[in-house]
Order: C-alpha cells, then structure tokens, then sequence
C-alpha cells in the first residue's frame, strides 16, 4: 500500500524521470535516492500544508462572520439602531435594550397590574424603565380599574384597526344604511389644539370610551406617533389613514352636519326625538354652546349609546363633569375609590414616550438632575406679556419660592458663607423664554445662599413661541413636560396644562402661581393645589333635570372649583381634605 503511494505520488510531471529509475528495479535492500528530488518533495508537502491551513483558517473567519451578520437586514442599508446592535455583537457586550421581554424584569411598581405585559421591552424602553426615574407612587389603581383596563384591552383586540368585526363597522358607515346592531361601537379622538391640550383631553376620551365600552380610536395628527408609544397589546389605537372621512376632521365645527348639538337644535326636540345616526359629531370644544353642552345629560348619554360612531374634537380637560352624571357615577366610584387620582393613573397607563423621546429625557435627567439632592420644578407660562411683564413674573417666582421655602435665600452682604451640609438643588426650568433663567442663575451665581445650599438652574430649551405643529417644538415640549414629573418639588403657572400633566404624571400637588392682576404679583404670590387633578376650563353649569343653570361645582364634595380658575372644576379626594 505504502509502496504503491510512492509510485503515484513520484509520477508528479515536475520529477525528472531520468533521474528517478523505477521503483521495480529496486532492491529492497538498497533503495536509490535523489536528494534534490526529496528535497522537493519535502518543499511540497510544506507548500501544500500551508495552502491547507490558509484555507483552513478562512473558513473558519467566513463561518464566525457569517453567525454575526445573519440578522443584518437583507438590503445592507444600517439604520442607527442596527448599527448599534452590530457593535455591541462585534464587542461581545451584552445589552439590555437587546434581551427578549420577561416580566420578571418589570418592577413591581410600575405594574401593580396597572400594565399589560404582553409587550416587546424594546419597542418602548419608557414603559418599563420610567418606574426607575419616578418617586414610587403611593396611588395604586384599584383591582376594579384593572379589571377594566385588561377587559378593554381584550375589547381593543377584538374590534381594533383591520380586525372582522372593524372592517363590518365600517362597511355599514360607508353604506349610509340605518345603523345595525354591533358587539363593537367607537369613538375617535381628533388630534386638536397643544400638546398639553392633547394629553389631557385623550385621557378624558379615554375614560369615556371605558364608561360606555367604546373602542378607543386616536387620529394622529401630524406628530402622535412620533411622540407616544402604542398604550394596547397588539392592535394599534391609532384610526387608518383609510378612515372615510378622516379628511374632514379639520373642518367639524358646530355647524357641521353630524354635529350632535346641531342636530337637537334643528330637532328643536329632546334628543328621544331623533332619528338613530350612523355617525355624531360631539363638539366639546371651548366654544360650545348650551346644545353641545347637553352632551354631559343623562338622556343624552342614553341615546349616544346607541349610535355606533362618535368623533369628538375637544380641548377640555372634561372627566369632572362626568361625575355629575348619574349613569356613570356608580362606576366612576368604583374604579377611582381615591377622585384625585384619575389623570394620575390613566396618565401613567397611556401615555409612554417613544423611545427617541425617552433618550432626550434620559440623557437630559442624567447629565444634569440625577445626582442633586433635591430637584426642583420651574413652569413658567406667561400667555400675556401685558398683563404679565417679564419683571412682575419674576418677582411673583422669587416671592413664592422664599414663601413656601423652595429656595434659599441670598445673602447679598456676604462674598462667601462656608456651605455646612453643601446640599444641592437643581431647578429646572421651562419656559419660551431664557430670560429667567439668565437671572435666576445670575442672582444665585454672584451671591451666595444663606444656608450654604448649591443652587444649580437648568433650561432644556427656549422657543419663545409656542410652535405647535413642529415635530421638534413638540418633541421637546413632551420631554419636559415628562422631566418636571420627575422633580420632587413643583411650581406651575395657572391656565397651563403643561403644568397640570407635569404635576399629574409626577403624582404632585405643585405650587401654582396666581395670575397676576394690575401687573402687581399677587398676595399670596402661589398656593398649593388642592389635587394633581387637571382643571376643568369651560365646564356646564346647567341642571339637566331642572332645565336650569346651576352651580356645577357645588353639586358633589369632589367636584370643586379650580385654584387657578374660578369658574373651572377639578377633582378632590374626600379623605385628604378631611
């Protein structure tokens, strides 16, 4: 075997066969050998060794680079995420953005069951790592709100975007046919007004779509998706661009032809009078007149149910009316046995930011508040410069926060006082203005603090003008709105619900600042809220079994009058007050 080997492996056409007898004529005793021929030979099989081994190794690279690049998109184009989770496999570092959902890496907190879990932790980072950046609630959701909330996200799964029973809904308003009877009815949600309008009024919708076993769907506008993640597992709440008459949203008012108050006026009957619609139009908006308004009636809210559609445009903070409704009282107890912490949980079970939303507040909590011992919140919103000159505003700041003890004084006698426990504050700041905070930061920067304290001011941004439809202005209007529930101590201005989400989110009953009248700063210059409860605007005074005006924020212990706005209503908690 071994001999025959040789012969094959000695017929290489580089040997000379001259100089390389046949083996046959060989003795076994006395083998000849070339030694330039085993020379060569040994050359060979080094050289072929080492093709072996090349080789060898490539495979080996083009197998390890091939087990990294398998999950690369098909088309070779890296989006930044990608990019990203390309870098960290290349290091070998491990990422928690990257690991698979398991709910045992939600904290306890940020369920309490209030969540669903049935999430992919990356697809909002927000919705798991908030609980981490916000004090721990003391307001759990009752077990009847969770109940509810899972109930409706089983109805939202079934009736939602695309799904049977939608597409049916939809086909009979396409009809115009008389209504038909459906396991599933809606309520659409216009994208209107600003940001802080949207969130508080969402909300509102939200809670009237619970109440009366609605599908919520959001429009969304020219930036809800960019700014909020999906709040339901699996089926999205935002309304198909394919929506039939989603291109009129912009032109429903009250004289629009569906408009629900429109329709009792020309009925010039109670609404038993009228014809079963398709469709209604529910004009909540500040302008609403006495006809919209019976939106808030018993009888009304009978005959609404029955109506399988209902868009509503609203700019209206509107859930405290709702507990003047006889049909929903029962209900609204048992899912807020506390009144005041409606917006609160509801806020925190809706509205998660998106994750580039999420990075800005993050990074911005971490390169400026996190490491302060107290971190304090400045909203400052001025909606007339007239009446409110830039002065005044400050003053009534300054004024308030020495008042409630906020902040430290200045000593402006003194270069330099040896601090004692050097505790830090750090204040955030919004506003469309730089203004105050170049003066606040100076004051504090050219004289020292009575008490030692380090006092630091922060201002995320300055627009100077409120830029509604921008993405950016909204972006950023979002990310603060998100830092200031963050703080441990909060001052807002009045009307503003920049404000009153800041506080709700945050689970605060801020500091809010009078509006300034005769361009003097009020006395007090600021009072402590009676909730975290939003304010209702434009509320009805009007008795829907009287059919008389009445005082709305008199009718019930828990809807009161707003601090800020006399004529507004807000929920209280009972207990608390007592």
């Amino acid at each position: 075997m071994i001999y025959s080997a040789m012969k094959r492996f000695n017929k290489n056409p580089d040997t000379d066969p001259e100089t390389h007898p046949d083996t046959d004529s060989r003795s076994d005793n006395n083998v000849l050998r070339d030694p330039d021929s085993e020379c060569r030979f040994e050359l060979n099989s080094m050289r072929l060794m080492g093709i072996f081994l090349v080789i060898l190794m490539a495979v080996s690279v083009l197998f390890s680079v091939s087990m990294v690049l398998r999950d690369l998109p098909v088309d070779g184009v890296w989006e930044p995420n990608e990019a990203r989770v390309f870098e960290e496999k290349l290091q070998k570092v491990p990422s928690s953005e990257d690991d698979s959902f398991q709910s045992d890496d939600v904290p306890k907190e940020l369920l309490d069951g209030l969540l669903s879990a049935e999430f992919d932790k990356r697809s909002c980072l927000s919705r798991y790592q908030s609980a981490s950046y916000h004090k721990p609630s003391s307001q759990k959701p009752s077990s009847y709100l969770i109940s509810r909330l899972r109930s409706y996200e089983a109805l939202h799964k079934r009736c939602g975007p695309y799904t049977e029973s939608y597409n049916k809904t939809l086909e009979n308003l396409k009809s115009g046919h008389p209504p038909e009877s459906s396991d599933c009815n809606y309520l659409v949600w216009i994208s209107f007004s600003g940001l802080g309008n949207r969130i508080v009024t969402l909300a509102s919708a939200f809670l009237y779509a619970l109440l009366t076993n609605r599908v919520l769907l959001v429009d969304p506008g020219v930036d809800m998706i960019d700014l909020f993640c999906e709040p339901f597992p699996e089926v999205s709440w935002f309304l198909p661009s394919d929506f039939p008459i989603k291109k009129q949203f912009d032109h429903f008012d009250q004289n629009s032809p569906h408009c629900y108050g429109r329709m009792l006026k020309n009925n010039s009957t109670k609404s038993n009078g009228l014809k079963l619609p398709s469709l209604a139009y529910l004009h909540l908006v500040h302008d609403y007149d006495d006809h919209d308004k019976l939106f808030f009636c018993n009888e009304d809210q009978s005959f609404l149910q029955k109506v399988p559609w209902l868009i509503m445009k609203t700019d209206n903070y509107f859930i405290p009316s709702l507990f003047l409704i006889p049909s929903f009282e029962q209900e609204l107890s048992n899912l807020f046995p506390k009144k005041d912490t409606v917006f609160h949980l509801l806020g925190r079970y809706l509205f998660h930011p998106t994750n580039p939303v999420w990075g800005l507040i993050t990074r911005y909590y971490h390169a400026y508040l996190a490491k302060a011992d107290e971190r304090i919140g400045l909203q400052i919103r001025v909606f007339d410069t007239v009446v409110s000159p830039f002065q005044q505003v400050l003053d009534q700041i300054l004024a308030c926060t020495s008042k409630e003890n906020l902040l430290p004084e200045i000593d402006r006698q003194k270069a330099i006082i040896h601090p004692g426990t050097q505790m830090s504050k750090a204040v955030l700041i919004t506003s469309l203005s730089s203004g105050y905070l170049q003066k606040l930061r100076d004051m504090y920067w050219e004289h020292p603090t009575a008490t030692g304290e380090v006092i630091s001011f922060y201002q995320p941004s300055h627009e100077e003008f409120q830029q509604t439809e921008k993405h950016t202005h909204n972006r950023k209007a979002w990310a603060e709105m998100y830092l200031l529930s963050l703080t441990d101590v909060l001052v807002t201005s009045s009307w503003s619900t920049f404000g009153y989400v800041a506080q709700g989110l945050g689970g605060l009953k801020s500091w809010i600042l009078d509006k300034p009248e005769n361009k003097t700063v009020p006395n007090p210059p600021c009072r402590r809220v009676m909730s975290m409860e939003p304010c209702f605007h434009a509320p009805p005074f009007y008795d829907c079994k009287a059919k008389r005006g009445i005082d709305t924020g008199s009718v019930v212990p828990h809807v009161r009058h707003c601090e800020d706005m006399s004529w507004g209503l807000k929920l209280v908690d009972l207990e608390k007050e007592l």
